[in-house]
């Protein structure tokens, strides 16, 4: 096969990448002479040079190959045969790529499919790997990208072979974590990254600190195919750029001070499996660069090494509290690192985005913390009513990891037993009027009908609130009105009715 010059900003990367010689990087590939024997690949190129050029270099690699050359034989043999891996050419004449893709995975859904594509672009890319292709290969290239390519993908076959013995054998679902919540906007989120588990492609989670981004990806690595192989997370932000270039790609002796023996880095103990790369933002530029030929390439050089000490098969997880674009722009973040990680974003609603979720979450910690710090023979505490209105109307600034501190700072402190109230529960920041608030749900007479109860407690709300979000506004009703999201006339007469006058904190008006 002809040398490649490869049409991306890393090409001189995988040029280098790609130097080492065929017999040093067979060595270093993660698959044994049993696995290759027992993988199935279908490579279908109408270029007959290259699909014969391709079937022979895995053919001498030990792989079970076959090939097609026209798209509707290739249509047929994937409906008659079960294929591993399939090298499809994503511009094929008379049938698209595309739908060889779509083709091979409803044949079966675990098939690792790797397009060939000799017009690479990220559109092209990214719309093939979001479709369900494994990894994208582009034209030109070498035996020896195809063989370290080919070895990755047999090795994830092989990691998918042991997760589904396990499970088999032990009867445990791998896939055991559940994430809380009800909400809407959460369960989405939920859904999609159910959807991605099942595939590797890349995932880029966004949310606030605290929101449960590194649960998401716990939650996808227990729900994949990898999930009886390791997840590793990193902080990409807890480490100076130094350290934590050793710690991801590893070292060799003597590559500076206190390096007194080779040391393998976090990519190469996340092999087979995920690496949860948390902050990333946070990573400077040099190390960006490293990982991103190792994320092309699958191939780590340590840190003082001159050669390549590793393969490896990794899925990649990132995250961040920040805004990616705004990274982008500034020049924080490279762009071709981004759209290689981004495959598959999820957003993650901050907790006061959904409310509903928190009385769940709360109850859930309190019964951790409490089985954690006191036992299972102690009575568990309840939430009462005012401290659920409590806690709902709190802004939970640290989101869920905040909800998760101040309920185990409560078990500390509680009454086996005990009917929790708002004065249990130590917020972080002033509640004064929240609990206030809260508290009044306490002072409802029990002997009142229900409607009549309701309607006063909805009444004395109504004007709490009315009065807050007027404060809030400085005095200016029109202000206030768009803050509560209803029209001016509709707020002006929500103010008459409770007795409260336009002019309540004789603030200026529209």
């Amino acid at each position: 096969m002809p040398s490649p010059t490869l049409p991306s900003p890393a090409s001189a990367d995988r040029r280098t990448a790609s130097s080492t010689p065929v017999t040093d990087i067979s060595k270093l590939l993660p698959v044994d002479a049993a696995t290759k024997a027992s993988v199935r690949i279908l490579v279908i190129d109408d270029e007959r040079t290259l699909r014969e050029s391709c079937a022979s270099a895995l053919q001498v690699e030990g792989y079970r190959v076959q090939t097609c050359g026209r798209g509707d034989e290739a249509l047929e043999t994937l409906k008659r045969h079960t294929f591993d891996i399939v090298l499809v050419d994503l511009y094929m004449g008379h049938v698209p790529g595309m739908q060889l893709l779509a083709a091979a995975l409803a044949a079966n859904p675990e098939a690792i499919v790797i397009v060939i594509t000799g017009k690479p672009s990220v559109e092209t890319a990214l719309e093939a790997l979001r479709a369900g292709a494994w990894d994208y290969l582009p034209k030109p290239f070498t035996g020896t990208q195809l063989q370290v390519l080919i070895g990755r993908a047999a090795h994830t076959v092989q990691v998918a072979r042991e997760t589904r013995a396990q499970q088999e054998r032990t009867g445990v679902d791998p896939g055991g974590l559940s994430v809380l919540g009800n909400a809407p906007v959460f369960r989405d989120a939920i859904t999609l990254a159910r959807r991605v588990a099942t595939t590797d492609a890349s995932v880029f989670i966004t949310g606030e600190s605290g929101s449960g981004k590194e649960m998401i990806a716990q939650f996808i690595h227990q729900h994949s195919r990898r999930s009886s192989r390791s997840l590793v997370a990193v902080n990409c932000a807890a480490l100076p750029e130094t350290l934590l270039e050793s710690e991801m790609f590893g070292h060799v002796k003597g590559a500076f001070t206190g390096a007194i023996r080779d040391k393998p880095g976090l990519l190469e103990m996340a092999n087979g499996g995920t690496l949860f790369l948390d902050e990333l933002i946070e990573m400077p530029k040099p190390i960006q660069a490293k990982l991103l030929r190792v994320i092309q390439d699958g191939v780590v050089r340590r840190v003082g090494s001159e050669g390549t000490d590793a393969v490896v098969n990794v899925r990649f997880i990132a995250a961040t509290n920040r805004d990616p674009e705004d990274a982008l722009r500034s020049g924080m973040l490279r762009e071709d690192l981004y759209y290689r990680l981004r495959v598959v974003p999820i957003p993650v609603p901050a907790l006061r985005e959904r409310p509903d979720d928190v009385p769940v979450l709360a109850a859930h910690f309190l019964e951790h913390y409490w089985r954690r710090h006191r036992g299972a023979d102690e009575p568990l505490p309840t939430l009462s009513h005012a401290a659920i209105w409590a806690l709902r109307a709190h802004s939970w600034p640290g989101n869920v990891r905040e909800l998760q501190n101040v309920m185990e700072h409560a078990v500390v402190l509680l009454e086996p037993g005990a009917d929790v109230g708002p004065e249990d529960i130590p917020f972080v920041s002033d509640q004064k009027v929240d609990v206030e608030l809260a508290a009044e749900a306490e002072d409802v007479n029990a002997d009142d009908g229900y409607y009549a109860a309701r309607g006063r407690l909805l009444a004395k709300f109504d004007r709490r609130y009315l009065t807050r979000v007027v404060l809030r506004a400085g005095g200016n009703l029109s202000k206030a009105a768009r803050m509560a999201r209803v029209d001016r006339t509709t707020f002006y007469r929500l103010m008459e009715r409770h007795g409260l006058q336009r002019n309540l904190l004789n603030g200026p008006d529209e």
